[in-house]
């Protein structure tokens, strides 16, 4: 499916889930090279720009998250192709930002400020400045987890943790390997957008850059938050299970002797003393009783209880 959007002399052209037609349409009517359309049929592995005559190709992946995303991927790829008064787009999926700054740039809100600016840089803008918010608020959401998470470590839930940090964890390993070649893409972007374009164009690259920044920094805080967490996880967990370790060994050593005297006291032999007294029995789980509370006091008085 592809939308048009004008504004004066410029257009921008979003293509969804593209065909071959489509494609061979578009590269055709805005003299794109043969090579990129191949690229928009099927989505690429890594993000990168190429520089052309007059145009610029840039590819970026954005993480995708199962709560606010019907998908089974976890990246979303957004090809574009940026010209001096065209901008094309190319997803292979509904990505909620775009859909809602469509609807700002159909009434030219954003655009009507824009003056004599590099409208397609603008646009460009525009439109990775509206994704990344939408990253910050998945960001905010992995953040608020990591508070419930920590609730859950010092209430006593150490085990059931263990899962959600793992899922948190994974969600800021997608974060992470989605966007970490930004900026060396955007990065490069400013350097062909001098050679292309003008410092319009590089103005607005560099504010995409700035907001990519405030991600980065935003995801390292959560992996670190995650980090710390996971460590005071398994301190707690080692604690506990060392406190379950040391109240077994004590009832190991305790019941040993215990278990020596029954076995001595149940010898078949002629002649066991106190056994054959006439309170035998009660004399014998009295020494045994004993034995254990001597016990008990030498584990009190060396506070290993």
């Amino acid at each position: 499916m592809i939308n048009n959007y004008k504004y004066k002399d410029s257009v921008w052209i979003d293509i969804i889930a593209p065909t071959k037609e489509e494609v061979r349409k578009t590269i055709s009517e805005y003299n794109v090279h043969p090579t990129i359309g191949d690229e928009l049929i099927t989505p690429s592995y890594k993000s990168r720009v190429e520089l052309f005559s007059d145009y610029i190709y840039v590819i970026l992946h954005f993480p995708a998250f199962k709560h606010s995303h019907n998908g089974e991927e976890v990246k979303q790829e957004i090809d574009f192709i940026i010209g001096k008064n065209f901008l094309i787009t190319a997803r292979y999926d509904s990505i909620d930002a775009i859909d809602k700054f469509s609807k700002i740039f159909e009434v030219n809100t954003i655009l009507d400020h824009s003056g004599k600016e590099h409208v397609t840089g603008f646009v460009f803008f525009g439109i990775v400045q509206e994704i990344y918010r939408s990253l910050q608020n998945e960001l905010d959401y992995i953040e608020n987890q990591l508070d419930k998470i920590e609730e859950g470590i010092f209430s006593g839930k150490e085990k059931e943790m263990v899962i959600s940090l793992s899922l948190v964890s994974r969600n800021l390993l997608n974060f992470n390997k989605s966007t970490i070649f930004h900026k060396e893409v955007l990065e490069s972007l400013v350097e062909f957008g001098k050679k292309t374009f003008d410092d319009h164009f590089v103005y607005h690259v560099n504010r995409v850059l700035d907001e990519y920044y405030k991600i980065r920094h935003a995801i390292q805080n959560n992996v670190d938050s995650a980090t710390e967490l996971r460590e005071t996880n398994n301190s707690l967990l080692s604690t506990k299970q060392n406190e379950i370790m040391k109240t077994l060994t004590i009832m190991a050593f305790v019941t040993f002797p215990l278990t020596l005297i029954a076995s001595i006291f149940s010898l078949n032999t002629s002649y066991l003393p106190l056994a054959s007294r006439q309170n035998g029995f009660w004399i014998v789980m009295a020494v045994m009783a004993g034995a254990a509370l001597l016990m008990f006091l030498f584990f009190k008085h060396k506070k290993w209880l």
